[in-house]
């Protein structure tokens, strides 16, 4: 089994849910699969992937593991008592083979009890294809990678500089993952043993993934994604308003707390014109996931000043396709003038090797529907937009007030 813990996911799938479980305990939602990557070919491991997915639909959460869960000051109680009688239900998921070679991977009904396929689905599409594809891994090569990343990080006058996982969803396999972070841990911080406090020194900030986090004594860290966002399209009384109700809604389950904004489902502009003085002061700060990071600094700190919201009081998080190196650059554009944090992903966890031979996968599991109606998102980043319906596209940036992209 490439998943054997319903705790190998994000942090940001269980803040989620238990919204969810709270508000919108009846909201019936669709996902779908997309492989950016040209021309890979995923059919031949359908058998393979809807095998791992059986697999994964046959966990059940350990009493260890609950109250791991318990333990953090966000989570509800009787949110962990769910989680003690759940199941992941294979009914709600399929994969099927296109005659082109692509594969569609369908996720089908109630949020509550389909949100936690996404990330080991996609973890499990990767293992599997890098597996069959990729026998011999260049490991050597990886570490030696790793260990240049590392060396960059170490450099004079990036002490403060922090980073933290967020690679999940896009890793070569699990057991690389664990390495990988026991190797960062140990040399960017304190590798502690479970149940410790987590280290707050040193530039390992943490993980996304909350196995790694409890076994490896880091910090989880994680709060919203897009598909929270996007549902309260369908699940907010108006659609204009949707971005509003969905950061009250949030305010509403945390009080403030997990006080970090994601900015790009309507695109930068459109954010801003929501994250109003009200919400300046009550969130801790927002996530860049799409368009120029360096602009969206300069903007967001822009909006802070605008609203007399010290900048100096609030985080910017910064996690679009990062490197080491481009995560420098945005540390020494912003440091000294807002809190930083920096998520990298996929440069992370699948760097071992190059084209041809290596080619890291560009999937997605993303939220179409919700309650019977198409939603989506328009982020600064056309390519990452994900709906079939152009209609509705079409109203959305209407609703928005989004130029049509090109």
């Amino acid at each position: 089994m490439i998943i054997t813990s319903l705790l190998d996911t994000d942090l940001y799938k269980f803040t989620m849910m238990q919204v969810v479980l709270h508000q919108f305990p009846g909201a019936q939602v669709e996902y779908r699969f997309k492989c950016r990557n040209p021309g890979v070919q995923l059919a031949p491991y359908v058998a393979e992937i809807r095998e791992e997915i059986s697999s994964l639909c046959s966990l059940h959460f350990q009493e260890s593991e609950l109250a791991y869960l318990r333990s953090m000051r966000f989570i509800k109680s009787d949110f962990v008592d769910f989680l003690g009688i759940f199941k992941l239900n294979e009914k709600y998921v399929t994969v099927t083979p296109r005659d082109n070679g692509e594969i569609d991977i369908v996720i089908q009904g109630p949020w509550l009890h389909t949100i936690l396929f996404e990330i080991p689905v996609l973890a499990i599409v990767n293992e599997v294809y890098f597996r069959n594809v990729q026998k011999l891994p260049d490991f050597a090569l990886g570490r030696q990678r790793l260990d240049t990343k590392i060396e960059q990080l170490r450099a004079p006058g990036l002490e403060e500089l922090k980073i933290a996982d967020y690679g999940t969803r896009r890793r070569f396999s699990k057991a690389w993952h664990e390495e990988l972070l026991r190797v960062l841990a140990t040399r960017l911080g304190t590798l502690h043993s479970p149940g410790q406090a987590p280290e707050t020194s040193g530039q390992m900030a943490g993980t996304s993934n909350v196995l790694f986090a409890w076994k490896l004594g880091l910090t989880p860290l994680g709060t919203m994604a897009h598909e929270y966002l996007q549902a309260c399209q369908a699940l907010g009384p108006r659609l204009r308003d949707s971005q509003v109700f969905a950061f009250e809604s949030w305010a509403k389950e945390y009080r403030g707390d997990l006080g970090i904004a994601l900015s790009d489902v309507y695109g930068m502009s459109a954010f801003l014109r929501d994250f109003d003085l009200y919400f300046c002061k009550l969130f801790d700060g927002a996530r860049h996931d799409s368009g120029d990071p360096f602009s969206w600094g300069e903007r967001l700190i822009a909006h802070y000043k605008k609203n007399r919201v010290d900048p100096n009081t609030k985080t910017l998080i910064f996690s679009d396709s990062l490197t080491v190196p481009r995560t420098i650059g945005l540390y020494q554009q912003f440091r000294g003038r807002c809190q930083l944090a920096f998520g990298i992903g996929t440069n992370l966890t699948n760097d071992l090797g190059d084209p041809p031979g290596h080619v890291p996968l560009q999937i997605v599991i993303k939220m179409t529907r919700c309650n019977g109606q198409p939603v989506a998102k328009l982020s600064d980043t056309p390519s990452k937009n994900m709906c079939e319906d152009e209609k509705y596209l079409a109203y959305l940036r209407q609703v928005f007030d989004i130029e049509q992209p090109g």
